[in-house]
């Protein structure tokens, strides 16, 4: 994993918990108060009895990243809703997740045309792919198959896999 800052400002990205169901919340109050997060969503259409509507459904329940210097990593905390950040097992300061994986599970939520998902898999590596046709075209990631189906991962260290269903004719072994 990196250590350090990931950029010249010293911001780097960290995984906080929020309480259940203020994700969306936090998310705006940050931006109000103008530190970058990052809340992953897909939105869906959704079917009521007497209406059919878009709304946002959160990938990581009870998470948001942000992208912060020490100053404002403390100023997040502070928010009523923010419980604490992700911290790994026998370590004292919050994780840092790489920007390369960040960047790209950022790009496939923006650019995926079908539901990604997201589980805090422990899937063997697949084999090094990168994305030759459609929406999501240039992505790197690893090519797995569940149920007979092809997916693409992203995977994020510590957190897990987020994957979308791609047709294996999208992709390229890498190397």
């Amino acid at each position: 994993m990196e250590n350090g800052p990931t950029d010249k400002n010293g911001r780097r990205w960290l995984a906080a918990y929020v309480k259940m169901h203020h994700e969306k919340k936090v998310r705006d109050r940050l931006a109000a108060m103008g530190i970058e997060s990052f809340l992953p969503v897909q939105v869906e259409m959704r079917q009521w009895s007497d209406r059919k509507k878009k709304v946002e459904r959160v990938l990581i329940a009870m998470m948001i990243f942000v992208r912060v210097d020490r100053e404002e990593q403390l100023r997040v905390l502070q928010l009523p809703a923010v419980l604490r950040y992700m911290v790994l097992r026998g370590e004292h300061a919050p994780a840092e997740i790489p920007e390369k994986q960040m960047e790209r599970f950022r790009f496939m939520l923006d650019y995926s045309e079908g539901t990604v998902t997201f589980n805090g898999c422990d899937l063997q590596p697949g084999e090094q792919v990168q994305v030759i046709k459609g929406p999501l075209k240039g992505l790197t990631g690893e090519l797995i198959t569940v149920d007979g189906r092809s997916s693409i991962v992203i995977r994020i260290d510590q957190l897990g896999c987020a994957a979308v269903e791609m047709q294996a004719g999208m992709v390229e072994r890498i190397g």
